[in-house]
């Protein structure tokens, strides 16, 4: 080979060696880690796959209503409802509701799935694109779990809400203690501490409290815990114990009425000065609320009455057993029929002022064996507790929810006191 084209086959390698190194760069550097942007799913559908309107269930709207504003004949709708039926009964939509049509992302904007929500947890899904497919579903929830505590001034409610605390979590604490505290007669500086789980919808919504796992209630220098525990995991059972793992429930509630007030306790020797100062025994205890307020059946129990009758106006009677029945005077309105059967806790009725009553209240009344008794003197059963095949495991199941209570600092009443200068500014 002469010299001249060694020269020029040298430089063709070169050159061609010189481009694989250039190629090899280039990959390099082009070599990224591609992200694909997150898509959006609600309700298990890729909404970029869709038009997705959005409304409300209007007055006057129904299920074939809002298909047939979305251009679809009613042929068609009907046999969409039909299908539906045994899964979904679309004549259960609620005005205010909110419901999700998706539609065939073209220029006719079909809709291909109607979902409705009860609720902010709960959705039906109606799917009709090709085949009609109908489901239920829940959005996706966390559970996060909370500690409060407080002492109180005035009222338990009135110390919560200075707290920002839910108001659920007010009535939930009301019920757990309702068998064992009276709280018509809480005292300044009774204190209380909870551990609790909010409900957070796709890790952001607030969807009310899930349940109140442990607490402790300091009344009267007593003290009462409180822990729920499942009894019954095949029926969902659960109750609240106490640390010697008795049942805080008892056979009867203290009260009818939530957060209410006693105006008339029981009294055989009542003299009223419009009658004279004659004797005028009162044998119920009066429960003053406003107007409404839901009337609770205080044990489970067949009702035995509901009519209205003279003095006693609107009034509902249970009887819970062979010893012992209770009545509730004075209702706006019953919520029970002769010979239902009630549960402890179920609205039979609500405060009204039917018969002789000065005031919105109801009267309740108390019987063992035949006689009127007063309630609050009475030694009433505690319900069953926890059976001796679960009580070892409840001891364990417990250790750790009463160590975090009782390392709970108690948290002063947020609400400061007026001062003088607020005093002034107030009454300028």
């Amino acid at each position: 080979m002469q010299p001249k084209q060694l020269l020029i086959a040298l430089l063709i390698c070169f050159s061609f060696w010189s481009c694989k190194d250039d190629d090899k760069k280039v990959d390099t550097e082009d070599l990224q880690s591609i992200v694909e942007p997150e898509q959006k799913k609600e309700f298990g559908f890729v909404l970029e796959d869709y038009i997705v309107k959005r409304d409300t269930i209007r007055k006057g709207d129904s299920f074939g209503e809002i298909l047939e504003r979305n251009h679809i004949g009613y042929p068609r709708i009907f046999n969409i409802a039909e299908n539906a039926k045994d899964s979904f009964d679309i004549r259960r939509l609620q005005v205010g509701k909110p419901y999700t049509l998706l539609c065939a992302s073209d220029s006719l904007q079909t809709p291909e799935c109607f979902i409705y929500q009860p609720n902010s947890i709960d959705y039906v899904v109606i799917k009709f694109a090709d085949s009609i497919e109908t489901y239920r579903g829940k959005k996706p929830i966390t559970l996060v779990e909370r500690e409060a505590s407080g002492i109180v001034m005035s009222s338990l409610s009135e110390t919560m809400e200075s707290q920002g605390l839910p108001y659920q979590l007010i009535n939930d604490m009301s019920d757990i203690y309702a068998w064992t505290i009276d709280f018509f007669r809480l005292q300044k500086g009774d204190r209380f501490k909870i551990v609790y789980k909010q409900r957070f919808i796709e890790d952001s919504i607030y969807a009310g409290i899930e349940s109140i796992d442990a607490a402790y209630f300091q009344h009267k220098d007593e003290s009462f815990y409180a822990f729920n525990f499942m009894v019954d995991s095949t029926k969902n059972i659960a109750d609240y114990f106490d640390e010697d793992t008795k049942s805080l429930r008892r056979t009867f509630l203290k009260a009818p009425v939530q957060f209410s007030r006693i105006s008339s306790r029981y009294n055989l020797n009542r003299r009223i000065a419009y009658y004279g100062y004659k004797l005028r025994p009162h044998k119920g205890t009066d429960f003053a609320a406003p107007i409404g307020t839901p009337i609770l059946a205080t044990a489970n129990g067949t009702v035995t009455e509901s009519r209205r009758r003279g003095g006693n106006g609107k009034y509902v009677k249970i009887k819970h057993n062979g010893t012992y029945s209770t009545q509730y005077l004075h209702m706006k309105a019953q919520n029970v029929k002769k010979g239902a059967f009630v549960k402890q806790g179920d609205v039979i009725g609500w405060v009204g002022m039917t018969g002789n009553s000065g005031g919105p209240h109801v009267c309740y009344r108390f019987w063992k064996n035949g006689k009127q008794v007063d309630p609050f003197r009475e030694k009433l059963p505690a319900a069953e507790s926890i059976p001796d095949s679960l009580k070892a495991q409840y001891t364990e199941f417990i250790k750790h929810l009463k160590l975090k209570l009782d390392q709970i600092q108690f948290e002063e009443n947020t609400i400061e006191p007026p001062t003088e200068e607020d005093a002034l500014t107030s009454k300028t």
